[in-house]
């Protein structure tokens, strides 16, 4: 049987760019949808996971990440004082008890690829979660748990994928299936941001992977692909060549908070959900859409 999954890396050192002015100033990870940074949800899905090692691949720009998963002393002293223990005890779980964080500078902008083979050191020689914390998914469970459990029935590698429009294929990483129905499919191969006409599917890779060690092997030798960078997509092709490669359907709702009108569906999503404040957004929704 596979060994649990105990790394998780999260590639941070992106700049945000199309939530500027906003990014300006605070990494577009710690943009919250609702009362929780992206970062945040993208740590308790990994923990869900069984990941206990967190790797945070960043950049100059991300000291708020660090800040955001370290212990502030004086606030919970202010907490504690003023008798806010809900609040308290929200601040003391971002990080659970046996759970370590590790930060790690990507010095140049070269790629995801590039950002996971920085994690190397880090994660070692075991299989390991790569989470993108622009990529949103509610799912119960969480959809790095679905994979988790998928893994322990065949191993391998593990991609999430999701249906897209054909059109928007040039947006993402493809995958072509052997496709025999079932949820968790092995790839035969991958492409990135293809043309419509050249897509072997219409099934796009999304930010969520379970990859073996060897694909640190694989990057060291991945030269830069589409963007001048270097490419996981592209690394993982060469993996599927003599590792098996699975693409996994997920069961959950994605919203992708690397676009503005995806940030604003998750908001409302995680809104009208929210335990305290749930009912009266929905109320205040209603009469505003009927107005």
């Amino acid at each position: 049987m596979p060994a649990p999954i105990r790394s998780a890396v999260f590639p941070v050192a992106g700049r945000g760019t199309r939530f500027l002015p906003a990014t300006k100033a605070s990494p577009k990870e710690m943009m919250p949808v609702v009362d929780k940074p992206l970062i945040q949800y993208a740590v308790e899905e990994a923990v869900a996971a069984g990941a206990t090692k967190l790797i945070f691949v960043t950049g100059s720009s991300k000291r708020a990440i660090e800040d955001h998963f370290d212990t502030d002393a004086e606030l919970e002293r202010a907490l504690t004082e003023s008798g806010k223990t809900d609040l308290l005890e929200s601040i003391r779980n971002i990080v659970p008890q046996g759970v370590s964080c590790i930060y790690i500078r990507q010095g140049e902008p070269l790629g995801l690829g590039h950002a996971v083979l920085c994690a190397r050191p880090a994660v070692g020689d075991e299989p390991f979660f790569v989470h993108l914390a622009d990529d949103l998914i509610a799912g119960e469970p969480p959809c790095l748990k679905q994979m988790a459990d998928d893994y322990q029935k065949h191993g391998g590698s593990i991609v999430a994928v999701e249906k897209v429009p054909h059109e928007n294929t040039s947006s993402y990483g493809i995958v072509g299936l052997d496709d025999d129905g079932s949820q968790s499919q092995r790839i035969v191969s991958i492409v990135e941001k293809p043309q419509p006409e050249d897509a072997p599917s219409d099934q796009a890779v999304v930010g969520r992977y379970l990859l073996a060690p060897e694909i640190f092997n694989k990057l060291e030798t991945t030269g830069r692909g589409a963007g001048g960078e270097i490419q996981l997509t592209d690394a993982i092709a060469d993996l599927l060549l003599d590792h098996p490669v699975y693409a996994f359907a997920f069961k959950g709702d994605r919203y992708d908070c690397g676009s503005k009108l995806g940030y604003l569906q998750a908001t409302v999503a995680y809104g009208l959900a929210h335990s305290e404040i749930g009912p009266a957004f929905r109320d205040y929704l209603s009469k505003l859409t009927n107005t």
